[in-house]
């Protein structure tokens, strides 16, 4: 079964959105190797590591929702946020959140916003690595979200570059 999970954190320029899908090797594989071997203008996937030699795990792909715009974004991606997405994966994996068996039988693919003004490492690094675990701890959570979460939040849609009228 394919797990998906969504997390917000941090604030400002320095704030992370991600989006992890979790699973199977014999379900998501396919999906993991095409996006790995497919970059695009401005998006390189790459393998999340928590230092050179040492992945994270289950082995997880890092792809960026924001096209790499200058060196300060490259770096801020590349380093601080793959860096904490690396860490809340793993982190979410050794306290049990991620089944034990996803150590060699799982993939997971991370969509990472890393915002172009971002500006202060450590706080994207703490923000990547909350919202990775928060996404992880969402997608195995059965029923996330509920019926009564989505019928209050049809009433407060928003995000941080919209927000509706009300009316």
């Amino acid at each position: 079964m394919i797990r998906i999970g969504e997390a917000f954190a941090g604030e400002g320029a320095n704030a992370a959105h991600v989006n992890v899908v979790l699973g199977p090797r014999s379900a998501l594989g396919s999906a993991y190797a095409v996006a790995a071997a497919s970059p695009g203008p401005g998006h390189i996937p790459f393998q999340a590591v928590l230092r050179p030699n040492l992945p994270a795990r289950p082995p997880t792909l890092f792809i960026a929702k924001a096209a790499l715009r200058d060196e300060q974004h490259e770096k801020m991606t590349w380093g601080p946020a793959q860096a904490g997405i690396a860490a809340g994966v793993t982190e979410a994996f050794l306290s049990d959140v991620i089944p034990s068996d996803a150590e060699d039988e799982w993939v997971a693919i991370a969509l990472v916003w890393v915002d172009w003004n971002a500006d202060d490492a450590e706080a994207v690094y703490a923000a990547n690595r909350l919202a990775a675990r928060q996404a992880c701890e969402r997608a195995m959570q059965s029923g996330w979200p509920g019926r009564g979460e989505l019928e209050a939040g049809l009433g407060e849609v928003s995000n941080p570059f919209f927000t509706p009228a009300r009316r």
